[in-house]
C-alpha cells in the first residue's frame, strides 16, 4: 500500500527542498519557460497527452504524481487517437518517460472529489484530476489555497465542455491536430502536428501559441521546427 505521508518528502529529498519550480520536457520550454512553477494551478482542456507531457519531466527527476477520475484504459497513444478518444494507459505513459512506480491512479473520487484532491495535494507533487462538471466557487477556492499553502502542482484536466477552472494560474487549451503518416490509403500515423494556446492570470497573463508534434515521430513530444527538418532529412535519403 502506498505510504501518503511518506510520498512527497520523499519526492522533495530527491528535487531539493524548497525547489522553485518542477521541471517540464524541453519541447514545452515555449509553455512554461519557467517549468511547473509549484503551488499553481494549471488547467488543461483538450487533449490527455498535453496531460501526460506536462508530467514526464518531473516524473522522470524523482516527482511524485497521481492521476484523478481520468480515463484509464488500455488503448496505445496512437490506437486510442484512431478511435476518437485519448485514453490513459501504462504504455502512454511509458512512451512519456513518466515513472509508473510513483504514478498511481484513482480512478473515481466520487462525491468526496474535493476532500480526496485537497488530501491529495498534501501528499503529492503533482495530483491531475479532471475536474467535475459543478464546482462550487468556494471549493475551487480552498483547492487553489490548498495547492499554494503545500508547494504542489494541480493540473484541472478540462474535457468535452465540462468542469471549469476560471481561478487557473495557467490555462492550455490544445486544438485538434492533425495526424500525418498515412500516404495513398495505407501507412501507419506517425505523429500528429498540435496547436496549444497559453494564458493566464499575473504575470502569466500574456497570450501565447505553440505548435508541436504530440506525439512525435522520435519520440512523445517535439517542437514542430525538430520535426520538420526530420521529415526533409529523411526526402532527402529516399531520394539519393
Amino acid at each position: 500500500m502506498l505510504d501518503l505521508a511518506a510520498a512527497k518528502p520523499v519526492a522533495a529529498a530527491a528535487l531539493g527542498a524548497r525547489s522553485p519550480a518542477l521541471p517540464v520536457l524541453p519541447a514545452l520550454g515555449g509553455l512554461l519557460p519557467g517549468g511547473l512553477r509549484r503551488g499553481s494551478t494549471i488547467s488543461v482542456t483538450g487533449s490527455v497527452s498535453l496531460l501526460l507531457a506536462l508530467l514526464a519531466e518531473a516524473s522522470a527527476e524523482g516527482a511524485w504524481c497521481v492521476l484523478v477520475d481520468l480515463p484509464v484504459g488500455s488503448a496505445t497513444r496512437v490506437g486510442a487517437a484512431q478511435m476518437g478518444a485519448e485514453r490513459l494507459g501504462a504504455e502512454a505513459a511509458r512512451d512519456f518517460g513518466i515513472d509508473l512506480s510513483r504514478l498511481p491512479v484513482v480512478p473515481t473520487a466520487g462525491e468526496s472529489w474535493t476532500n480526496v484532491v485537497g488530501a491529495l495535494l498534501d501528499a503529492f507533487d503533482i495530483v491531475a484530476a479532471r475536474a467535475p462538471a459543478r464546482l462550487a466557487d468556494a471549493d475551487l477556492r480552498r483547492l487553489v489555497a490548498r495547492a499554494r499553502s503545500r508547494e504542489s502542482v494541480l493540473l484541472s484536466f478540462l474535457s468535452g465542455g465540462a468542469g471549469r477552472w476560471p481561478m487557473a494560474d495557467l490555462r492550455l487549451v490544445a486544438e485538434p491536430g492533425e495526424w500525418s503518416g498515412i500516404g495513398d490509403g495505407h501507412g501507419r500515423l506517425a505523429r500528429r502536428r498540435m496547436r496549444i494556446r497559453v494564458d493566464g492570470r499575473g504575470q502569466a497573463a500574456r497570450s501565447r501559441e505553440v505548435t508541436l508534434w504530440l506525439p512525435g515521430s522520435r519520440g512523445a513530444v517535439e517542437p514542430h521546427e525538430i520535426a520538420r527538418v526530420v521529415e526533409l532529412s529523411d526526402v532527402r535519403r529516399a531520394v539519393s
